[in-house]
């Protein structure tokens, strides 16, 4: 629901017009940092999370020292640039690393290229273009308000896309903020993040006349995977059967060949964020059916269960829940191996924050022990949800700062998604984009040069408004 904006003040209106004279300037640094493959790679010194990242965090910090900022590097984890004086201290947190980019892409995957208005580059919305908007918020701040007895903070971290080591190395020697937010969900602010589990499920590989040998996909647990490529032993007395079968399939996204007795099969799908499985297509679940439709028939109580298995609902596994705070829990198989005669499962699971991740992996034992594939599972990673109600102060600081900006008067959400506000108390996190700007982690991301300035003035006035409430 959109009603008229208030009529904004003064000070933020200073903000604004600050932030509007160098526009030209944050493209432009924007489009450099997102130029900067930081996939995560192999460590090395002072760099734990690869070469890659290291120079994104070194271009960050050094545009934080030309801003006239006191910069701190936490060997390679992560680091921030800090302005002002007093108690309080507001914390803005972005982070700097992308998830890899698969196949399909038409513009280059970092050239930051500008088409029709749009910059065109992985991370354009997850999370750099936001991170470099909050910077420069931030740098109007300090050049507008120099004296506003507050500190703030605008952190870059370089691990939250595959294990969040570089804000628990921040937690570990960096005081909380008064308030924070994080730049990395939707508008107005995500009040509520479900937990996300990462389970270990394996699970023996069947022998006999049909023998699954390889499978294996995905880049990693929470993207939705996109190619899966697969063999199969077959025994000559069943061959000529299964090979009608397999040219019977309906889903051509599977393709197959023979190699002797060897049935090679690569299944496609499409990506999507692992909190929102049923966003993508997964070709995982696509060679599964495969594999179900053409194994003869005392194979087929075992892979209906690995069918079953993939259901984005978590029902396969035994883990479906909800609650009235975030919904539903979402279930998505990230990565496939098949390793010392079992296949390896990474399962990514967003759950209810009444929950914890020992109820969850309890839950996915009892379950697995019904079924006749033996499958055995392990919970090897865990972050506990959060939710802050309506009526907190910053949750309502927040949202009226970003009602006077827009009109909007959508109400706060819960989400799957996890970002840096879980594992920072007093902290959510806020919008990134708008409506046809690109989804995080799928092909061809894009965000619109209207909305890096437009997503720059909104958090200048957040921030401000979070620190005139924190004095």
């Amino acid at each position: 629901m959109i009603e008229m904006k208030k009529a904004i003040a003064p000070e933020i209106e200073k903000l604004h017009n600050w932030l509007k004279e160098r526009e030209n300037d944050l493209l432009r640094d924007y489009r450099k940092m997102l130029q900067i493959p930081s996939i995560q790679s192999d460590p090395l010194p002072d760099a734990p999370f690869g070469a890659e990242n290291r120079k994104a965090l070194d271009y960050a910090l050094e545009l934080s020292k030309q801003f006239g900022m006191k910069t701190t590097d936490l060997e390679g984890f992560i680091g921030f640039g800090e302005f002002g004086t007093g108690t309080p201290l507001i914390l803005s947190l972005g982070h700097l690393d992308v998830v890899p980019t698969g196949p399909g892409w038409k513009h280059p995957e970092f050239g930051a290229e500008i088409d029709n208005g749009y910059v065109y580059s992985r991370g354009a919305v997850d999370d750099k273009g936001p991170t470099m908007a909050s910077l420069y918020a931030l740098r109007a701040i300090k050049e507008c308000f120099p004296d506003l007895k507050v500190r703030f903070r605008q952190v870059f971290g370089c691990n939250e896309e595959s294990g969040f080591n570089c804000v628990h190395r921040y937690t570990k020697t960096e005081e909380l903020p008064t308030f924070g937010v994080a730049p990395d969900s939707g508008w107005p602010l995500c009040n509520a993040e479900k937990g996300i589990g990462d389970l270990i499920v394996s699970i023996p590989l069947l022998t006999g006349s049909f023998a699954l040998k390889e499978l294996s996909g995905g880049q990693r647990p929470n993207i939705v995977i996109d190619r899966v490529e697969g063999k199969v032993e077959v025994s000559p007395e069943i061959k000529s059967v299964v090979s009608v079968s397999a040219s019977e399939h309906w889903d051509k996204n599977v393709t197959y060949s023979w190699n002797n007795n060897e049935l090679e099969f690569v299944a496609t799908g499409k990506a999507a964020h692992g909190s929102t499985p049923f966003s993508g297509d997964s070709a995982l679940t696509k060679a599964l059916r495969f594999l179900l439709s053409i194994c003869p028939l005392d194979a087929k109580e075992y892979h209906d269960e690995l069918v079953q298995i993939m259901q984005p609902s978590g029902v396969g596994l035994g883990i479906h829940g909800r609650e009235d705070a975030t919904g539903d829990l979402t279930s998505n198989i990230g990565i496939v191996t098949t390793s010392d005669g079992a296949i390896h499962l990474t399962v990514n699971v967003r759950y209810p924050t009444s929950w914890t991740g020992g109820e969850l992996l309890k839950k996915c034992e009892s379950h697995l022990k019904s079924l006749t594939c033996k499958a055995t599972v392990k919970l090897d990673h865990d972050a506990k949800g959060l939710y802050y109600p309506l009526d907190s102060v910053l949750v309502k600081t927040i949202l009226t700062a970003y009602r006077e900006e827009t009109g909007d008067m959508t109400e706060p959400f819960s989400m799957g998604g996890g970002t840096y506000a879980r594992a920072i108390a007093n902290t959510v996190s806020i919008g990134t984009g708008w409506l046809g700007d690109g989804d995080a982690h799928q092909t061809d991301e894009r965000l619109a040069v209207e909305s890096l300035y437009k997503m720059s003035r909104i958090y200048s006035h957040i921030l401000y408004a979070l620190a005139l409430e924190a004095l």
